[in-house]
């Protein structure tokens, strides 16, 4: 008896762990499920046409909650005013790229008025699995603010401007001293914030060269940088507080007590990537009594002279120029030139000219060899973005949209409603200027410069900036390449209109350029914001050590890709043109 129950205890034992196993296989089969047509379709997203996409009254309904509208984008007019291209849901600042893009019409647009109507736009996406847009300014290189067949969130109403005397981040159990700062809508263009905080307030926000560009949108979110950010930082350091609509529809403040792991990747992390940002409360800063401008050129006779004069100025530049003064470009040109485009602050027009002096006096030294012509401005501090007193005292300077307090800087019109040839930028590394390399970075800007005309955009570099602003600008998310770079080295092409011949020699160009700097620069990394649309190690270039965290952060708000833009944070998970999920 004790034999045969030993027999039938050991058989349920089988039967029990064969049982065990049978659910452990069936488990496995729920997790690993057969693919069918139906869970294909589900990996991708929905577009006209398809089963899923909305009905009629499912739009209808969509647009009827909105404070905004909802309206179907049309094209634009053609424009070389970015403010009037602003005006319509299907414009760009950019209209395209050889081999990358064309702007797009999205299926439709919610034409936001505040931080619900965006609630209402992105949980409609997320039901119905809709690609997503956001555009403020639709001022982007790499076409991420357009897509065709999408849901576009437009934030270009949302513009409210308000200044604090004294701002404390919301949610601090032990309030840090308060700031002075400004709170900027999605919308708002820096024009409109250097109104309110720089002509009425008489203070600095550290915003963007463009008047045009947005203030709380891809700029702010990807680092941002302005004229003088030797002096006062990446735009995304000076960041206090931003109001942000994540994928699950919930709005959120993330700050420095709370959600700070989101509020480190909007301070570099890119933007269309984390949320959609509603407003943005930046720092503000004292007003220099001086802002200025050097614009001139020095020239030289021949290849022999302007290798001596591009490691002359190379030298220059680390004595006297890399410091929180300074800011803007100087051009390399292929005519044996260099075109000075250059800012200051902090100084008046006859200091910044007695800093250049003994560069002056070098090239005057040699008039068989060299020609130089420099003329100083300078602007008194509040009055820098007055548009009366420039009309009056800077003829020529500004370009005006017709419409009170919107005008653009006259150079940056060449951009408006651009195709884009080539564009690729990389960091030029501080180590380059010193002494003992000088000759070899002057050979390098020598031979770049037989190909394509190379821009040194020294306000692009954080390395000689000022303590501070380097101190702020660690605690953010951005490639930490930027604090060892001099300058971001730009070099770029564009056109009217879609020349394919012309395209493609101004693109062979500039990649034999950029080509010269890139192989003695391994590892110096770039700009997300200003990068080549087909840069192959984006991760790396774009965000170096700081990837990793960001990808996780992503993966916490936003599990799904809701948002999804061209190489942005993720956007390897999922088809070129982010329609489907990567197998």
């Amino acid at each position: 008896m004790r034999h045969r129950y030993m027999l039938e205890q050991a058989a349920m034992r089988v039967v029990a762990a064969l049982l065990l196993l049978l659910a452990a296989l069936g488990a496995a089969c729920r997790k690993s499920p057969i693919p069918t047509p139906q869970d294909a379709a589900a990996a991708c997203r929905c577009a006209p046409g398809k089963p899923c996409w909305p009905a009629p009254e499912e739009w209808q309904r969509l647009g009827a909650s909105l404070h905004g509208k909802l309206e179907q984008p049309q094209d634009s007019p053609a424009s070389k005013n970015p403010f009037e291209l602003q005006d319509h849901a299907g414009a760009t600042q950019s209209v395209g790229w050889l081999g990358a893009w064309n702007a797009a019409l999205s299926a439709f647009a919610v034409v936001a008025e505040d931080a619900a109507d965006i609630q209402a736009a992105v949980s409609f996406a997320r039901a119905h699995r809709l690609r997503l847009v956001v555009k403020g300014t639709g001022h982007d290189y790499l076409g991420r603010s357009n897509a065709p067949d999408s849901l576009l969130v437009w934030t270009h109403r949302m513009r409210q401007v308000s200044v604090h005397d004294a701002f404390v981040p919301r949610g601090c159990a032990a309030p840090p001293a308060a700031v002075p700062a400004v709170s900027l809508g999605a919308g708002t263009r820096w024009i409109e914030a250097y109104e309110a905080v720089t002509v009425k307030s008489g203070r600095y926000v550290q915003g963007g060269g463009c008047t045009s560009v947005g203030a709380a949108g891809g700029f702010m979110q990807g680092g941002g940088f302005g004229s003088w950010s030797k002096k006062y930082g990446i735009a995304a350091a000076s960041l206090l507080e931003a109001e942000v609509v994540t994928a699950d529809g919930k709005l959120r403040i993330a700050n420095g007590c709370q959600d700070q792991d989101l509020f480190w990747a909007l301070r570099g992390g890119g933007g269309g990537t984390f949320g959609i940002v509603t407003r943005v409360t930046l720092r503000t800063h004292p007003l220099p009594e001086f802002f200025g401008a050097l614009q001139g050129s020095i020239a030289a006779k021949d290849d022999a002279a302007f290798r001596e004069l591009l490691e002359r100025f190379v030298g220059f530049y680390r004595e006297s120029l890399s410091n929180e003064h300074w800011g803007e470009q100087v051009k390399v040109r292929r005519n044996n030139s260099l075109e000075l485009s250059l800012v200051f602050e902090g100084m008046t027009a006859k200091e910044a000219g007695k800093a250049w002096q003994p560069l002056r006096e070098w090239v005057e030294r040699s008039p068989d060899k060299f020609t130089m012509k420099a003329d100083f401005v300078e602007v008194p501090g509040q009055r820098m973005w007055d548009q009366g007193w420039l009309k009056e005292h800077a003829p020529g300077a500004i370009q005006e949209d017709g419409r009170p307090g919107l005008w653009w800087w006259t150079g940056d019109g060449e951009q408006v409603s651009a195709f884009w040839y080539a564009y690729e930028s990389r960091w030029l590394p501080a180590r380059m200027f010193e002494p003992a390399n000088a000759k070899k970075l002057a050979e390098l800007l020598f031979d770049a410069s037989r190909h394509w005309s190379v821009g040194i955009h020294f306000n692009k570099g954080q390395a000689g900036a000022a303590d501070e602003a380097v101190r702020r600008g660690r605690e953010t998310s951005m490639n930490p390449a930027v604090y060892d770079a001099a300058a971001l080295v730009i070099i770029a092409a564009a056109g009217a209109g879609q020349d394919k011949t012309k395209a493609e020699a101004a693109k062979a160009g500039v990649a034999a350029a950029m080509k010269v700097l890139r192989d003695a620069t391994p590892g110096a990394g770039t700009y997300v914001n200003e990068a080549d649309y087909f840069e192959l190690d984006w991760q790396q270039e774009f965000w170096g050590p700081s990837y990793e965290r960001l990808s996780q952060i992503k993966r916490k708000y936003d599990p799904e890709d809701l948002f999804f833009c061209h190489h942005c944070v993720g956007s390897e998970r999922w088809s070129k043109d982010g329609s489907c999920r990567m197998p």
